[in-house]
């Protein structure tokens, strides 16, 4: 009203109001879906070791292609949607891309697709239908959409109830705010960088690449219980969340009869640091943690997922089957490099078939004799090591030996630590 010229002029009467055009520059959102919220890439980084997960999509894959197409700064903040998507009213003119899980998708009433630049008009409704493949689809808005930073991330962590909008899922009559930012061309996304949903036709069976470890065998798990977890086809629980996805599948038979000081069941241990997409026995039962599980616990973890490879288990849906199938540590970073690539250049890079190989997961074991206290290094995954000093039991000696270790690390970090925690260490 401010800019408007009349204003500008004094040229005013009450009528003038009922004549001014304006719209807020918001997305209002009509119908919420099962679970709508705000996340953003990489997510809330640098505070793992405080137990603040990162959170950020699920499915990063498909959220930074939909953030590429549209030429949005690589942190700009969207939309996950989770099973069935929201109604959206766009106040203002928008572009966006529809990405990840494809539901059916109108507006006003025209049939859009996804993984294209869709130019919106001010005052159109866009209504998303339900998934019948994968969990989770992404609105990405030219821009992103504005909301504060938390812990230096927009991204939602609905448990801690903070980040994106207010803390929680979105709700009927919500108001998202857009950036007022010219429209780009659109660029064509090669159909091979489109995510394949699972090996199958029927998108419901999947294969994961892990590395194998921190945990395994002899010393927490049998050698059969190491080759049936790789050769069996898992089950995705229904109760399955972005904390973690709960499988169904065989019951180990573990190479101990409990946890000794760390409890009654074989697959408790003295809580130590998790990584991001590990996959933690509970009991019998794994879960392999998503982007807002815990950062530490008491349980074993026979392999965690590589990074390139995350994207897979946010499409994971109950009923679902997944194999894991364990690689090297060169082959995980490969297959990362060849991901960036892609994402660059928005063009397919050719790769050939991913190798099995069962790296071992114990990286270093140092003796006693040489450092005192024998020190053991375990692989988890392609981001951390965990580090155990001496026996498997609670020594206040070895807590403070750990800590002096921790201040030491903290005071000499560099760019390569992510974060350490004196409960990663034994």
């Amino acid at each position: 009203m401010l800019r408007a010229e009349r204003f500008k002029q004094a040229d005013l009467d009450t009528h003038w109001l009922t004549t001014l055009e304006w719209a807020p520059p918001v997305i209002e959102v009509l119908a919420p879906g099962t679970m709508t919220t705000i996340q953003d890439f990489p997510g809330r980084q640098g505070h793992w070791d405080v137990g603040v997960p990162p959170s950020g999509p699920f499915d990063d894959w498909s959220f930074r292609l939909g953030n590429r197409l549209l030429d949005n700064p690589a942190d700009a903040a969207g939309l996950e949607i989770t099973l069935t998507g929201p109604t959206l009213r766009f106040h203002r003119a928008t572009q966006i891309v529809l990405a990840g899980a494809e539901l059916p998708a109108t507006l006003d009433g025209e049939a859009v697709a996804f993984w294209q630049v869709i130019d919106i008009p001010a005052g159109a409704t866009l209504t998303l239908g339900k998934a019948a493949v994968g969990a989770r689809a992404y609105l990405l808005v030219r821009g992103g959409i504005a909301c504060p930073r938390y812990l230096g991330s927009r991204s939602t962590f609905t448990l801690g109830q903070f980040g994106g909008h207010g803390g929680r899922t979105l709700r009927s009559g919500d108001m998202l705010d857009l950036p007022a930012l010219a429209a780009v061309s659109a660029t064509p996304l090669d159909q091979a960088l489109i995510p394949t949903f699972g090996n199958q036709d029927d998108g419901k069976t999947w294969q994961v690449a892990v590395l194998y470890g921190p945990h395994g065998a002899p010393d927490f798990f049998t050698d059969n219980d190491i080759e049936r977890f790789f050769d069996h086809d898992w089950e995705v629980h229904y109760n399955s969340s972005r904390t973690g996805v709960r499988l169904i599948g065989p019951r180990p038979e573990w190479a101990r009869a409990d946890g000794g000081e760390a409890g009654l069941h074989p697959s408790n241990i003295h809580d130590n640091a998790y990584a991001f997409g590990t996959i933690d026995f509970t009991g019998d039962m794994p879960v392999i943690l998503g982007p807002d599980g815990p950062s530490l616990g008491g349980f074993v973890c026979p392999a965690t997922v590589v990074r390139a490879e995350r994207w897979k288990l946010g499409q994971l849906a109950a009923g679902d089957k997944i194999r894991f199938v364990p690689v090297s540590l060169a082959t995980a970073r490969t297959l990362e490099e060849r991901q960036l690539a892609q994402l660059a250049s928005l063009t397919a890079v050719p790769v050939d078939e991913i190798p099995t190989e069962r790296d071992t997961p114990i990286v270093r074991d140092v003796p006693a004799e040489q450092a005192g206290e024998r020190i053991v290094y375990r692989r988890a995954g392609d981001d951390f090591l965990l580090i155990e000093f001496g026996a498997m039991e609670l020594d206040i000696a070895l807590r403070f030996r750990v800590h002096a270790w921790m201040l030491w690390l903290q005071e000499h970090s560099s760019k390569c630590v992510i974060s350490s925690s004196m409960p990663a260490i034994w």
